[in-house]
């Protein structure tokens, strides 16, 4: 039997109670790790290079919803805010985003540790637009790994 892809529509986020709901949208999820040249010298007394794998960078990732007249558009501002008063530890969390097939079944998660809101971005009005009000909200994280 071969693998089925997974449809890249059906996805939610989970940290704690800090942030919970479906989004628009979700980029950014990956890492990436610097890369060192290296110079030896062999037994012949020739110089050779190699490559090393450096610092290891987690990328943010970034996640886009429609403002709604819920709750859950109004968590992210207040997620953030903890951020800009300074409660750094307090608004730390760990939480997950997991994609789903069409029949609701969890078929992928992304757990994540320490995870806080770097930047939050409001809409654009426009009164030429028929399209809906976007808010970004970009996290990033001590380290996240997939589980599923």
């Amino acid at each position: 039997m071969s693998a089925i892809p997974v449809n890249a529509a059906f996805f939610s986020v989970e940290f704690g109670d800090k942030l919970k709901g479906v989004f628009r949208e979700m980029s950014g999820l990956g890492s990436e790790n610097e890369v060192t040249q290296q110079r030896a010298t062999n037994a012949k007394g020739e110089v050779i290079w190699f490559q090393i794998p450096g610092n290891l960078k987690w990328n943010p990732v970034t996640l886009k919803q429609g403002i709604t007249t819920d709750a859950s558009s109004l968590s992210l501002w207040n997620w953030r805010k903890e951020i800009e008063e300074g409660k750094y530890e307090a608004a730390k969390t760990n939480g997950s985003i997991v994609m789903y097939n069409q029949a609701g079944e969890e078929v992928a998660r992304w757990n994540f540790e320490g995870a806080w809101p770097s930047k939050i971005s409001g809409p654009a009005p426009n009164a030429n637009s028929n399209e809906v009000a976007i808010e970004e909200l970009t996290l990033v994280y001590d380290k996240y790994i997939r589980v599923k």
